[in-house]
């Protein structure tokens, strides 16, 4: 048995859930978290970053110094970004196919910031309700 820990952009958990439940998954958990991955470090890279995001976050209501504030702290990591955090049981042949549907569900073309999937043993787990343990408390 293993625990499938996803953690997503908080715009893909509606398609992330959808492509999960199409994998047969028979439960999972979704919490909000805050969090940092990889910092880019390519000065070049920073720069076309930069320049993307703010001419996102500009528009006749927005205040260009706290816009660039904003977004200079996303790039230099002093900020954390929303995420979502899915928690899965699986057992272990089942795993390959969930990594497959997380990550078809979750890969952009942006480069950064697609999220991270960890896979941990899980020695035993016990349904509450009934007192069953082992596999069949996750099925």
């Amino acid at each position: 048995m293993k625990e499938i820990m996803a953690i997503v952009r908080m715009k893909k958990t509606g398609v992330t859930k959808k492509s999960l439940i199409a994998a047969g998954v028979a439960g999972f958990t979704a919490v909000k978290v805050l969090g940092r991955g990889k910092l880019v470090t390519d000065p070049q890279e920073l720069e076309k970053c930069k320049a993307k995001l703010l001419a996102m976050g500009m528009d006749e209501f927005s205040d260009a110094r706290d816009t660039e504030r904003l977004v200079t702290s996303f790039l230099d990591g002093s900020r954390f970004f929303p995420r979502r955090l899915f928690t899965i049981l699986a057992y272990d042949e089942d795993v390959p196919r969930i990594i497959e549907a997380i990550t078809n569900a979750n890969r952009t073309e942006y480069g950064i910031g697609d999220g991270t999937i960890f896979v941990l043993p899980v020695t035993d787990a016990v349904r509450v309700r009934t007192g069953e343990t082992g596999d069949a408390a996750i099925w």
